[in-house]
This record gives structure tokens, sequence and C-alpha cells, in this order.
């Protein structure tokens, strides 16, 4: 079973003790990791520095694996697949694709609670939140970072796959990195790696469970998750360096 499901509260659990918002950017079509990265990194040093304020940046990458500090040689089975990349987050390999949603979360826990397990927690409620939404039950387990559903099946034993990973890194008090939602993305391409070094348990997506949702949906349900967990937002551009089309979600 199962150890805790996250109950969302009636106001920001983080929010900024100015009220300020957080900006809310989307870019339409697939960015490539190294351009992302960097710019990533370059916003929250500028949050950092109080020249830029907050970021949430949502996006797909093209096919591609990558390792975080905790990532262990021998869980990456198929080397050759995709292009591999070194990752500053916290975890360990973890695939992103088409058809998955991703948040880099560029927040100052400066203005919200220097309190890293508390922000953690506050991600997992947030994709909680979202995944409500489409009446899916996002749960997690102690010792496994990340956000999980319990699938049954007729005569069979339950079991529990992943749904969304996460992993973040701060600097200065500044998070980034973030989290990844399966929405639509070709399943199989996990396959070439252990993904967070979980080998007793899947992954799913929202399409996998039989939902067959939008992207846009799915970004609306986070957006309002969001709000709930974290505080206001504000459309803004997506980062100057992005390789995709400019694309805005007020």
């Amino acid at each position: 079973m199962l150890d805790r499901t996250l109950n969302i509260p009636g106001e920001a659990l983080f929010g900024r003790t100015d009220g300020q918002a957080a900006g809310w950017a989307v870019s339409r079509g697939p960015v490539a990791y190294p351009e992302a990265v960097a710019a990533m990194e370059a916003r929250a040093a500028a949050i950092a520095e109080g020249s830029a304020g907050e970021l949430v940046w949502l996006l797909e990458h093209p096919p591609l694996y990558t390792a975080g500090v905790s990532a262990k040689p021998g869980d990456l089975i198929e080397p050759d697949r995709f292009p591999v990349f070194q990752s500053g987050r916290g975890g360990q390999f973890t695939y992103h694709g088409p058809g998955q949603r991703v948040a880099y979360v560029m927040l100052d826990l400066t203005k919200r609670g220097r309190d890293v397990r508390a922000f953690v927690a506050a991600l997992e409620t947030w994709v909680i939140g979202a995944l409500d939404a489409f009446n899916v039950t996002g749960e997690i387990r102690d010792g496994r970072v990340g956000v999980w559903v319990e699938r049954r099946s007729p005569g069979a034993l339950p079991r529990e796959d992943k749904i969304a990973a996460i992993g973040v890194k701060l600097r200065k008090w500044v998070s980034f990195h973030g989290i990844s939602l399966n929405v639509e993305p070709d399943l199989g391409h996990f396959g070439g790696i252990v993904p967070c070094g979980v080998t007793e348990h899947g992954v799913t997506s929202l399409v996998d469970l039989g939902l067959p949702v939008t992207m846009d949906e799915v970004d609306a349900a986070l957006k309002a998750s969001f709000r709930r967990v974290f505080g206001a937002v504000e459309a803004v551009e997506p980062p100057q360096t992005a390789a995709s089309p400019i694309g805005f979600n007020p």
C-alpha cells in the first residue's frame, strides 16, 4: 500500500512572503537540452542577484536521457539509444522526450522559506493537484521521489507505476530543474535506462491510463494547481535563448 497522499490546502502552501507573481512561460515545440539548461542556469543566477523574477518554464525536449548526481553507470542500459547528458539535479537516470511535460522551476526560496524538504513536498503536492483535475490519484512513497499511481486489474495484484519525476537543485537558495509529467510519451523509450534507479516498478502516462488529454489541458491543470500551492503567476515569454517558438498560456 502507498504510504500517503498529499492533500491540496485551501491557500498557497509555499507562497512568496510578498505575494509577487512568478513568471509562467510555455515553449511550443522541442527545446534542445543544452540550450534549456544554459538558459535555466542563467535565469536562476539572475534571480539570485535580484535582476530577474521567478520563472516556471514549461517545455518538451527531443528524446534524451539525463543522469542526476546519484546516477549509477549500470542503470544506463542502452547508452547509444539517445543522447545522454549529465545533469546537476538530484536523482538518477531519467528520460525526457516528446509527449512529456517538463517544468523547470526557478523560485527564490529566500522569499518562500528556506526549507528544502518543504519545497520538495510542495512540488509533489503541485503535481498531485494537477493529476486530480483528471481524476487520477497521485501518491508518494517514502524513499522514492516522484509521483506514483496505483493500478489494479481484475485477478492481478495491484502495481505501482511512476507518472511524474522530480529532480531539483538549489544555488544561493534559488531552485532550478524541476518536474516531468508523462502525458503521452513513448513509454518504450524508458527501456534504455533504469528510471530513477527503481527496477521493481514501471512507468505510465495519462494517455496510458486511458485519458486522451491534450498538453494544453495538462498545462491548465498544472497552472491551477501551482496557484494553489505556490501562489500567483503571470504569463511571460520563454527565455530568449530557447530554440522553440514563443507561446503564451495566460
